[in-house]
């Protein structure tokens, strides 16, 4: 009767482990299943990146823009329209630099850029900015739809395309070429994240012996979040249009910089900060 009994035993748990084996993981699975359908549940995840645009710092934004801008023929005010061929005879179009692109957005801005019905308030920002630091004069009226072009516009670093900067630029329209450009910004572009103004043309009361280029460049580095610049040494009389200008250096990203030029033309009493 024993060993009947332990055979029997013995039996019932073979076939238990048989029954489990088949039948337990379709059991667990619609068990674990009713815990999860038609339940929200919350999960923490760490994020691996935005998949927008690379954080660069504001050194590095100058730097991938003034690359980018450097690989395209234009011309930012009416003087420089008159004298950028003449005074860039030289300009050797084969060996721009295919790295960086200046892009058009044509499919307008992300859900996180400032829009094409914000950017000439966002630019009366800047300028208000501006103003309070005595990097422009007062004088220099708010901008609006209605005299100024906007166009969107993306600066890439090809071989990096994460490292790219979205930027608007403002222009006075081509219907106001007859009108009255006293006091008046001329051009712009204006970062189209966070709205600070990256370079400028603008017609001012201010002569030459009134600009203090020292404090501008201070100012502007301070307004950009940039690292203090160097000055720009050359004895070329011929890097720019006019002899009214000083010239600083940034730090740019590796080995690379960026030059930003704060200058005048005379005549139209126009000041520029550009970045080259």
């Amino acid at each position: 009767m024993r060993a009947k009994a332990r055979y029997f035993a013995v039996f019932l748990a073979v076939a238990l482990v048989i029954a489990v084996s088949i039948w337990g993981p379709e059991t667990l699975a619609k068990y674990k299943d009713k815990g999860i359908l038609n339940e929200p549940h919350v999960e923490l995840v760490v994020e691996a990146g935005e998949g927008y645009r690379y954080q660069m710092n504001a050194n590095e934004k100058l730097y991938i823009l003034s690359r980018c801008i450097g690989n395209q023929v234009h011309s930012e005010s009416d003087q420089n329209a008159l004298t950028f061929y003449a005074g860039n005879a030289s300009l050797d179009y084969e060996n721009l630099d295919a790295s960086y692109a200046f892009v058009r957005k044509y499919n307008g801005p992300s859900g996180k850029e400032i829009t094409d019905e914000q950017i000439y308030a966002t630019c009366n920002e800047g300028l208000a900015a501006l103003k309070e630091l005595n990097i422009l004069p007062q004088e220099v009226s708010d901008v609006s739809a209605s005299s100024y072009n906007a166009t969107l516009y993306s600066a890439i670093d090809v071989l990096e395309p994460r490292n790219n900067v979205a930027v608007w630029k403002l222009e006075l329209s081509n219907s106001q070429k007859n009108a009255d450009k006293e006091n008046r910004l001329i051009d712009a572009y204006i970062d189209a994240d966070d709205g600070r103004i990256y370079e400028f043309y603008a017609r001012t009361p201010l002569l030459w012996r009134d600009i203090d280029t020292d404090a501008i460049i201070g100012a502007w580095a301070d307004y950009m979040g940039l690292d203090a610049p160097t000055a720009y040494e050359s004895d070329n009389p011929l890097l720019e249009t006019t002899p009214y200008f000083r010239k600083y250096v940034f730090s740019g990203m590796g080995d690379g910089r960026t030059i930003v030029t704060v200058g005048y033309y005379e005549g139209i009493n126009e000041i520029f900060l550009k970045i080259s």
